[in-house]
């Protein structure tokens, strides 16, 4: 049991079994070591001078022969906190390594209005300071509206996350842009016989898109820098036009 332990604080299964050899014999032999962690001498050797190493073995001379003694095991901490710092040093890289690295997109699917709910409460979670949204009047239409006006956006106003909105030019559409200023939000008009949008399309984060049929109760969020960064040059490009 515990050279599991030991090899969970760094050890492999021979070391593990020398050190709590060595620990039990005190001062002792090679050959001492070996017998009783039921390894042979040639192994033993060879992990002594890890386990020296590693600061949980010394040795001595007695008589012209080497002896060894097993140190304090409280070097083991030390050895997980020195372990630690390594592995944060080398974190960053290692993260700067994976953005090169081509990756499928996530997608995730959500059903009914609790679902579409979630979607829309991982875009405020996960916003970046804004998020851009297309979208069409089937929000009002075909969904608990009193849900964007008691809780989503006041709890985006509250979070400080502001709205860019592309919008079918429409009474309705007109009617909600009333409340831009009070909402955090800008707004901008396609010409509604062009933008004949029947979903929601919500660009957020540094890598995530979502996409909302409120009238088919199902919702996904995607999550690709990819699909992100050209979703969100589309709404720049139709931003830049609109009116």
């Amino acid at each position: 049991m515990l050279h599991r332990q030991l090899q969970d604080a760094g050890l492999n299964e021979t070391e593990a079994k020398i050190y709590l050899a060595s620990l039990e014999l005190g001062q002792t032999s090679v050959s001492r070591i070996a017998k009783k962690a039921g390894i042979k001498r040639t192994t033993v050797y060879l992990s002594l001078e890890n386990l020296m190493q590693k600061g949980l073995v010394s040795a001595i001379k007695k008589e012209g022969k080497s002896h060894y003694y097993a140190e304090d095991p409280r070097n083991l901490e030390r050895i997980m906190v020195e372990k630690k710092e390594r592995i944060s040093k080398v974190i960053p890289e290692l993260l700067a390594f994976t953005n090169l690295i081509d990756r499928k997109p996530e997608i995730r699917y959500f059903e009914g209005d609790e679902g579409i709910k979630e979607v829309l409460m991982n875009a405020l979670i996960n916003a970046d300071g804004e998020i851009l949204t297309m979208y069409s009047e089937s929000y009002i239409n075909d969904f608990d509206e009193k849900f964007f006006s008691e809780y989503y956006v006041p709890e985006r106003i509250r979070r400080r996350i502001s709205a860019r909105a592309l919008l079918p030019d429409n009474n309705q559409m007109r009617e909600l842009a009333m409340t831009n200023e009070i909402s955090l939000r800008k707004t901008r008009f396609v010409f509604a016989d062009l933008f004949k949008i029947k979903i929601e399309v919500m660009i957020y984060d540094r890598d995530k898109l979502s996409i909302i049929s409120y009238k088919e109760k199902f919702a996904l969020i995607i999550e690709s820098p990819a699909i992100h960064d050209s979703f969100k040059s589309i709404f720049e490009t139709m931003w830049a036009g609109a009116k």
